[in-house]
């Protein structure tokens, strides 16, 4: 066990993704959101961080709980879900804060509507996981990891 204080990670869903499971499984998948952060937590146990789960359907309380990462948690990975196409706000709060972060979504936005192809967040993001379905979650989980290890490393 490190001496260090553990990484601390938040992980960010939005609108529609409490439905997961019961949504549009040939897109989603059939895991819950409730399954996708079991298996996280899981994982940030042996890689030995903590982690923090938070989901809202509001744009607001979304752009809240990004602020209250600042100087609480090292890395965000988020799924924007439907605010990526649409959110400057959820942008300029991740911009704020000033915290690598990762973007993730269960499907392959880019065989989806044109509309779903742009991101706000994509182009200040440290990366994306896309297509993965739930297991996007933990590659953006492990891959953080690495990255924050590898710059506290030098």
């Amino acid at each position: 066990m490190s001496t260090h204080s553990p990484l601390r990670i938040l992980v960010i869903n939005g609108p529609n993704l409490n439905l997961l499971g019961r949504r549009e499984a040939g897109i989603y998948g059939v895991a819950t959101l409730a399954e996708i952060e079991a298996s996280c937590r899981a994982e940030a146990a042996t890689l030995e961080v903590e982690i923090d789960f938070f989901q809202s359907n509001h744009e607001g309380v979304l752009v809240e709980r990004i602020q209250q990462a600042l100087g609480a948690c090292e890395l965000i990975i988020i799924n924007p879900a439907a605010y990526t196409h649409t959110s400057v706000a959820i942008r300029d709060a991740l911009l704020a804060v000033a915290l690598p972060v990762i973007e993730v979504h269960l499907s392959n936005v880019h065989k989806r509507e044109p509309f779903r192809h742009h991101s706000y967040v994509s182009d200040i993001a440290l990366g994306q996981v896309i297509g993965f379905g739930k297991d996007g979650y933990l590659l953006a989980l492990q891959g953080g990891v690495r990255y924050l290890r590898g710059r506290a490393s030098g």
